[in-house]
């Protein structure tokens, strides 16, 4: 009977220091994909619903590994005249894999040659997660007096 009980303990430790070990390695592999700090960056892309091309900036300041602020600024290349937009966004990353698509909205403020206008924002992208410079696509819905699609393709720096 010692024997057997004997065995059983040597398994039962064997079984806990193994499962201790992997779960250290995947605590590891989770601290990897997190943020640490802000990111900054610059974008270019096409509204689709006045036909124009875009450049722009952005900052993501994390508040929680799944929440970042994103505010950002936009300038059309209208003709005649100028537009452009302040967006104060917020993006969430659902718990996938790698945590590289999001989703997000805010507010937008439009000033545009003959007024302004304040709208609703909602965007989705893609950004890479690796590395420095990560690589991001986003689109973009605001809602307003005149709903804009556009989409934008950026760099986004660490």
């Amino acid at each position: 009977m010692y024997r057997w009980s004997s065995r059983v303990m040597r398994v039962l430790l064997l079984f806990v220091l193994t499962a201790s070990t992997v779960d250290a390695q995947r605590r590891a592999r989770r601290r990897a994909i997190v943020n640490t700090g802000p990111a900054y960056g610059a974008h270019v892309g096409y509204n689709f619903d006045s036909d124009d091309m875009l450049l722009g900036a952005q900052l993501s300041w994390p508040i929680m590994p799944s929440l970042e602020l994103y505010p950002s600024f936009d300038y059309y290349f209208v003709d005649p005249g100028s537009a452009w937009a302040l967006n104060f966004d917020v993006k969430y990353r659902p718990p996938t894999r790698y945590r590289s698509w999001y989703l997000g909205g805010g507010l937008n403020y439009l000033k545009v040659s003959g007024g302004s206008d304040t709208n609703l924002n909602l965007l989705t992208g893609f950004e890479s997660r690796r590395g420095r410079t990560r690589p991001y696509v986003e689109a973009k819905l605001t809602l307003g007096d005149a709903d804009i699609f556009q989409l934008v393709l950026g760099l986004a720096w660490r």
